[in-house]
C-alpha cells in the first residue's frame, strides 16, 4: 500500500471524526483543499466522491474509504499529521 503524503494525511485526517467519514473542502485556515490532493486520494482508493453539490458543482465532496481508514491506522496518521 502506497503511503500517502503529509498533505493527502492531513486531509484523510480530517475524515476520521466526521460522522459517515466526511472529508472537508477546507482546511482549518479557511483554505480550499487543493483539488489535486483530494483526485490522488480518490486515485489511490482512500476516499470516494459522495455527492455533486448543485450549486457548486466544481467542489469535489468526498468521504473516508474503509482503504482510507485502514492507511490511515497503518501510518499512524492521527499521531503523524501536523497542521503547517
Amino acid at each position: 500500500m502506497a503511503k500517502p503524503s503529509k498533505s493527502q494525511m492531513r486531509y484523510l485526517n480530517r475524515g476520521l471524526s466526521q460522522p459517515g467519514g466526511k472529508l472537508p473542502l477546507f482546511d482549518d485556515h479557511g483554505q480550499e483543499i487543493d483539488p489535486r490532493t483530494i483526485r490522488a486520494c480518490v486515485k489511490a482508493g482512500w476516499a470516494e466522491p459522495w455527492f455533486a453539490n448543485p450549486l457548486k458543482p466544481e467542489w469535489l465532496v468526498c468521504r473516508l474509504t474503509d482503504s482510507g481508514r485502514a492507511v490511515m491506522e497503518q501510518y499512524d496518521g492521527a499521531a503523524t499529521v501536523s497542521a503547517d
